[in-house]
């Protein structure tokens, strides 16, 4: 007589968290102040690869970190558009930052997105990247591009449609501020923020960092 296969009641298994609604651009058609925290949480893929968004950077065209600062030139022409698309450039000229532009058409303001917590399309990152170790695949600006196939490209393509989705955050996360990283120009700003704890942005807040 054949065997019944072994009951799993009570056998532990992976849980995965759904993502929140859809965000539009009409999310995005606000102060960047406010849309950058509220990004911490959510979910961003492009192609069905990526995962929850742990760090950002915000850049509001007023100050001089910003690219939008001394008006518009053709690499920044998107920021200066209407809002809810992404403005990819080319980083030292060797990788490619991911923004998200914000506020009304002509404030020229952008989400920077450093790091996020791989979540959907691992396999797919390790052979883009050349790693295993799933913390260091989207710990930094450049490395979250190559890890999510972001190119020129997907520059100026909306955020709420195909390749790029974009999900809320399901529930509310402690989110940290503190001064932006990798600039020399309005380095005072606290305008960088976090998921507090996360293991996978691109360099720990300070234990004095405050909450958003």
């Amino acid at each position: 007589m054949a065997q019944k296969p072994a009951r799993t009641t009570g056998v532990s298994r992976p849980r995965r968290v759904a993502p929140g609604k859809r965000l539009t651009r009409a999310f995005f058609a606000r102060d960047v102040l406010v849309v950058a925290p509220e990004l911490i949480g959510a979910t961003f893929l492009v192609d069905g690869v990526g995962g929850v968004i742990v760090e950002v950077e915000a850049y509001h065209h007023t100050e001089p970190a910003a690219h939008s600062f001394r008006g518009p030139t053709p690499r920044n022409q998107v920021m200066f558009g209407p809002p809810g698309f992404a403005y990819v450039y080319r980083s030292y000229g060797i990788h490619w930052c991911v923004n998200f532009v914000c506020e009304p058409e002509g404030s020229a303001s952008a989400v920077l997105i450093r790091a996020i917590e791989p979540t959907l399309g691992i396999d797919e990152m390790k052979r883009r990247r050349g790693l295993e170790d799933v913390r260091m695949l989207c710990s930094g600006p450049g490395k979250l591009t190559e890890a999510m196939g972001v190119t020129i490209a997907h520059n100026a393509l909306p955020l709420d449609a195909p390749p790029i989705e974009l999900f809320a955050r399901p529930d509310d996360v402690e989110v940290v501020t503190g001064v932006r990283i990798g600039i020399t120009k309005a380095v005072e700003k606290p305008w960088r923020f976090g998921l507090k704890g996360s293991r996978f942005v691109s360099k720990p807040f300070p234990p004095s960092s405050r909450g958003a």
